[in-house]
Formats: C-alpha cells, sequence, structure tokens
C-alpha cells in the first residue's frame, strides 16, 4: 500500500503561508519505516478536491489530507470527501458530542457544522480541542493546523495501520561519480542494476560542474539493507571498471 498526501489550501498556493507537512509527514513516516509515495496541494475548490480523491481511492492508497475540515466556506474537504464517496453528509452523533463537551453553549449552531461527515466515516481524535477528524476507507482527514494535524495523523498511522511498519527501514547509500561520463554513458549500468536487484529504488543526479565543483553525477541507491548493501557493491564495481572515473562514497548507512 503506496501512502500519499494532500495539502489543502488556498492560502498555500497563494504565498500567504508556508507549508510544513509535507516534511513533518515524510519524517512521522520514516520513524515507522515508511515512505512518502506521492503528495499534491490543492486549493479550496469543492470539485478538484473531489477529483482527487477519486482518483486517489482508485490506487488504493493509504491517504493523509491536512486542511479544509473547519466550517468556513472556504472549508469544503468534508463535502468534497463526500462527493467522491458518493456518500450523503450528515451529522456524526460521537463528533458533535464532543464538540458540545469542548464548547458548551458556544457550539451550536456553527462549531457543530465540523461533525458534518460522510455518511459511515470513522472518527480520528483530536487532542487539542476534540473536534475530530474523520476517515472513509483508506482516507483519513484532519485540520491544516500543525498542532492538531500532527498528532492525528501519529494515530492514524499507529491505531489503524500498524501492519505496515517495518523493522528493517530502508536505507540509503550515495555516492558520486566525479569525471566525464554523461548519465547517458551510464543508463546500461543503472538498468542493469535495477534488474539484478528488484525492489530497489535508484535515483541520479547530474552536476555540470562549475568554479567550485567539478562535474559529477550523484547517485541515490535505496532499499532494504540487505537489498541496497548489494546493489551498491554491484554499481560501485561497474563505475570502479571504467577509465578516468573518481567514485566518492557520500553516504553508507551507520554501520558499514
Amino acid at each position: 500500500m503506496k501512502t500519499g498526501l494532500f495539502v489543502i489550501g488556498d492560502e498555500l498556493l497563494s504565498g500567504k503561508r508556508q507549508d510544513r507537512h509535507l516534511s513533518k509527514v515524510i519524517e512521522l513516516l520514516a520513524a515507522r519505516g515508511m515512505s512518502l509515495s506521492w503528495a499534491r496541494f490543492l486549493g479550496d475548490e469543492l470539485d478538484a478536491i473531489a477529483e482527487a480523491i477519486r482518483q486517489s481511492r482508485g490506487h488504493g492508497d493509504l491517504v493523509l489530507s491536512c486542511g479544509g475540515i473547519g466550517a468556513t466556506p472556504d472549508d469544503v474537504t468534508r463535502q468534497a470527501a463526500a462527493l467522491a464517496f458518493d456518500r450523503p453528509l450528515q451529522r456524526h452523533r460521537e463528533a458533535e458530542a464532543l464538540i458540545e463537551a469542548e464548547y458548551g453553549e458556544r457550539a451550536h449552531p456553527k462549531r457543530v457544522i465540523m461533525a458534518d461527515f460522510p455518511a459511515g466515516a470513522g472518527l480520528i481524535p483530536n487532542p487539542v480541542n476534540r473536534v475530530a477528524g474523520f476517515h472513509v476507507d483508506d482516507h483519513h482527514f484532519v485540520p491544516g493546523f500543525p498542532d492538531m494535524a500532527w498528532p492525528m495523523i501519529e494515530w492514524v498511522l499507529d491505531t489503524r495501520y500498524p501492519q505496515l511498519h517495518q523493522r528493517q527501514p530502508a536505507v540509503e547509500y550515495s555516492l558520486r561519480v566525479v569525471g566525464n561520463s554523461a548519465e547517458s554513458d551510464l543508463l546500461d549500468l543503472m538498468e542493469s542494476t535495477l534488474a539484478a536487484h528488484p525492489g530497489l529504488k535508484l535515483s541520479s543526479l547530474p552536476f555540470r560542474g562549475d568554479s567550485t565543483r567539478p562535474r559529477h553525477i550523484e547517485f541515490g541507491l535505496k532499499g532494504p539493507p540487505p537489498l541496497a548493501a548489494r546493489a551498491f557493491a554491484f554499481l560501485h564495481d561497474g563505475l570502479a571498471n571504467r577509465p578516468d572515473t573518481v567514485i566518492e562514497v557520500l553516504r553508507p548507512p551507520p554501520g558499514d
């Protein structure tokens, strides 16, 4: 199961606020041996959000969504989720009770709008003010406020998906190849490295060179520890046989 992230809000696309969710979600996933496969930033547009949710449903991904579940007119994520899952939007009684317990008489008539979820939704507890988020199937919707969103995402990962936690998180080896070789010269070696090590992720970042650094290509090899180690040795040996090439090992995992 791949993991994806929606970050929702016009204020992020306009630059009024800077996103903090992407890097934090990557960190929370990495702590559990998981990784983020994709991320999308969306404005507060009902149809666009609904269509994005429909697409992610079709992929069967675990989806985390931050933002747009408040009670103001620009908060349309709850409505978009209802459209995407073809369910009516209805008042969740437990969520309503939590809001009433938090705000008393001030809960009505507006704050309780935040308890209107797609029919059949489950709750995601909010440790800050008890205004719950919600989940439908493998889609999870939390507020845009980081102090609320991040512990709620941790609850999702630890309570609903402990089976996805990896005891041996992926590791990454990286090396730099200094010399006149272009990426096109090394395509065969890259392809043979991937073919010989299924499940490995390989990245290639070329640098043209300037007055401070020579021309080089930086390679990253990421996967389970034994696989990444074998792939690193395979690639290193292939590069070592090339003339006029200097290999700089940048990041072997700790203990190697």
